[in-house]
């Protein structure tokens, strides 16, 4: 079926997701764009975008930033190779492939630090929430100190 799909260049741009972007669905979430009138230059041709850490995580809640939507519409409408984030293969090296629509076939992710850990979250996103959840959290016992200081001085509450 994949094959036929893929031959009848009906298929336009294969997205990839982060986790947990949907309600009680903690997998990385796939969009296929097709299309039956596709503009010549994308003739013969499918857009791969691997945008698993694309996503932003707050209060056990996950979603896009404006700054990641942006990122991928770009993609989209450049329809060209970026490094490590989006290419542009021919339908024949897909059927090549066994019509197989798996991104990583396609993108190669990052070297370096912004490696994923499996879950669509890179070590330097993580060091970076951790920083800025540390920070949030001193700032916290910091307040909750002097409000108990504030208690033992005036020997009670007010």
């Amino acid at each position: 079926m994949r094959e036929k799909i893929v031959k009848s260049d009906v298929i336009e741009c294969v997205l990839g997701l982060g986790p947990n972007l949907f309600y009680n669905s903690p997998m990385e979430a796939c969009v296929v764009v097709c299309r039956t009138d596709k503009p010549p230059v994308r003739r013969g041709k499918i857009l791969f975008v691997n945008a698993v850490n694309e996503v932003t995580r707050e209060r056990a809640q996950s979603f896009l930033t404006d700054f990641h939507i942006e990122k991928i519409v770009s993609a989209y409408r450049a329809f060209d190779d970026l490094d490590s984030f989006a290419r542009v293969a021919t339908n024949d090296e897909v059927i090549g492939k066994s019509a197989n629509l798996s991104i990583p076939l396609y993108v190669r992710s990052a070297n370096g630090d912004t490696k994923s850990n499996g879950q669509g979250v890179s070590l330097q996103n993580a060091i970076a929430g951790w920083l800025e959840s540390s920070e949030a959290l001193r700032a916290s016992m910091d307040e909750l100190f002097d409000v108990l200081e504030g208690v033992q001085t005036t020997g009670g509450r007010k």
